[in-house]
């Protein structure tokens, strides 16, 4: 819950005038909901996609306070977040939720980042992995082997975001192999080859490599 719609406006111009002629990933950037249509009409040409922060699984009616993905199409986004450790651990969401709207996403041509990642106790307990793939196999419930290539993982440790601690790059090498396996599992195509798997977890230039 950072910056305001100009905020994002003029964060948005700044990157764009940094990558300018630079070979570059993709880059997706995902503010406020406040921010969306504001900064949709700021990316022409900037090569950098949009995305959101939540999306709610049902296409319209008396929910207060909530967006469809339609709503967020007319935005112009591409990439709905879900299952933010905060979303899960602040707002309590469930895999049985985030299953429905990463499915809403799906059904409507936008793509999920669809996020997993395990508490301290859970790493110390060496429960990583069982965590891991009951939040990728109820998340994941009903997704077609067809689609598996539109989702995007994103691992976020909860124990290294805001806590102090960072995971060392072989640890979350680790996890992302482990996170591959599981796929594999989960889904019998060669398309989880191209499934991308990101890391989140208090990256910061001090710490990047």
């Amino acid at each position: 819950m950072y910056k305001t719609p100009q905020e994002g406006v003029s964060f948005v111009s700044e990157i764009s005038n940094l990558l300018l002629e630079k070979e570059k990933p993709t880059i997706i950037f995902c503010p406020s909901f406040t921010s969306l249509f504001h900064i949709n009409e700021n990316l022409s040409d900037s090569g950098i996609e949009l995305g959101s922060q939540n999306v709610y699984f049902e296409p319209e009616g008396a929910f207060t306070g909530e967006t469809s993905v339609r709503m967020l199409k007319d935005c112009g986004v591409r990439y709905v977040i879900i299952g933010h450790s905060e979303r899960r651990h602040i707002f309590n969401e469930n895999n049985t939720s985030l299953n429905k709207k990463l499915h809403a996403v799906l059904d409507n041509g936008l793509m999920p980042i669809f996020c997993i990642g395990e508490t301290l106790n859970d790493r110390n307990a060496g429960y990583t992995q069982t965590i891991l793939k009951e939040q990728l196999t109820k998340g994941l419930d009903g997704v077609k082997g067809q689609l598996i290539d539109r989702i995007v993982i994103a691992y976020e440790p909860v124990w290294a975001i805001g806590t102090g601690f960072n995971a060392k790059p072989k640890q979350v090498e680790d996890t992302h192999l482990q996170i591959n396996e599981l796929l594999a599992e989960l889904f019998a195509t060669e398309l989880v080859k191209q499934i991308p798997i990101l890391y989140g977890g208090s990256v910061k230039p001090e710490n990047a490599k």
